[in-house]
Formats: C-alpha cells, sequence, structure tokens
C-alpha cells in the first residue's frame, strides 16, 4: 500500500511538471510566432522606397552658408571622420564637430589603408573613403541585397553618413570561427565582400 501511494505521487508530480513544461512550450511557441509575424508586418508597411539622401546638404569648403554642427565618428582615440568625408586628428576637430579643414591633418574621402576590396585597416578611414560619391552605386546594390536580417539595421539608416559608419563597423563577416579576424589589418569594410581570408 505505501509503494502505490509513492508511486502515485511520483507520477502525479511527474504529470503537473509534464504538464507544465507543455503550457510553457506552447505558449512560447505562440508568442514566438506572433514577433516574427509583427516584425514581417512591419517590414512590409515600412516606405519600399525609403531612399538615403545621398547628396551631403552643405560643403565646407565652396559654401557661404554657416554650418551650424557635424556629426562625427566620435570614438576613435587619434582619428575622427566627420559627415563631410574629412578625417582629422581629434585635436583638429572644431566644436561644431566638424574636421578643421585648414589643418595640416585633414583630408577628405581618403582611403590610406583601404584594399581595391573595399576593406580598410582603420576605421575612419574605412567611413571617409566609403563616403565619396561615386561609392553610392555599390552601397545601393548592398542596401538592395541586405540579408533580411541586415534589414531592420539599415533600413534604420537616415543618409549616407549613417550608412557608411554602420556598414564600416566589424560584423560577422570579418571573422572567421567567432573568435579570429579573416584579416587583421583590413577588418573594417565598406565594400560587398568581406575581407579575405588569411592563412593562419
Amino acid at each position: 500500500m505505501m509503494v502505490l501511494r509513492r508511486l502515485l505521487r511520483r507520477r502525479w508530480v511527474l504529470g503537473v511538471v509534464f504538464g507544465l513544461s507543455l503550457i510553457y512550450f506552447i505558449t512560447s511557441t505562440l508568442k514566438q510566432e506572433e514577433r516574427t509575424i509583427r516584425d514581417r508586418t512591419l517590414l512590409e508597411v515600412r516606405d519600399l522606397d525609403h531612399r538615403i539622401p545621398w547628396k551631403i546638404r552643405f560643403n565646407l569648403g565652396n559654401s557661404s552658408r554657416q554650418i551650424t554642427q557635424c556629426r562625427n565618428s566620435i570614438q576613435g582615440k587619434a582619428l575622427l571622420t566627420d559627415e563631410l568625408g574629412y578625417v582629422c586628428e581629434r585635436k583638429d576637430l572644431l566644436v561644431n564637430g566638424c574636421c578643421n579643414v585648414n589643418a595640416p591633418s585633414s583630408r577628405q574621402y581618403i582611403c590610406k589603408s583601404c584594399l581595391a576590396n573595399g576593406c580598410c585597416d582603420i576605421y575612419e578611414y574605412c567611413v571617409s573613403c566609403c563616403l565619396q560619391p561615386d561609392k553610392q552605386p555599390l552601397l545601393e546594390r548592398f542596401l538592395n541585397r541586405a540579408a533580411e536580417g541586415f534589414q531592420n539595421l539599415f533600413t534604420a539608416v537616415e543618409d549616407h553618413f549613417e550608412l557608411c559608419l554602420a556598414k564600416c563597423r566589424t560584423s560577422s563577416q570579418s571573422v572567421q570561427h567567432e573568435n579570429t579576424y579573416r584579416n587583421p589589418q583590413a577588418k573594417y569594410c565598406y565594400g560587398e565582400s568581406p575581407p579575405e581570408l588569411l592563412p593562419i
């Protein structure tokens, strides 16, 4: 009699655990499906003609208009890139966020450490090179072919500068085995293909 009670208790406990696990699994699956449908709907609703404004609205060198503010790449220890494509030393950054174009260190659209495949050794040079007007067709091709996983990231991009900032950051395409750069000398890429794999 005592053995039967223990057995029933165990089966009852196991039944409760199984039932709760089943309920948790079903609700998690339904919530995940709901999120997936919502994400797909957001992508479909988003304006398909969302265009990147490629033309820079002001030009520091040739304009009589006063520039009030520039965005820049911010994180560089020694170098920064502003949204006009100038790379300068941090000490040559003006209070409005733009590089001082008259400083000896300032260069526009510099591709100094970049390879022919669009991969660069230095992040700021990658962004500056990517900002060249002749890179627009390459970037448009990339946006048109962006995998669905990247669309959420790249459809949030508002202009050419933001696209180059995002594109030049290292990504899963820059690494192999999740912990080693494919090419440690050229890991920042704006091009269509990942860095070339260097032999170990």
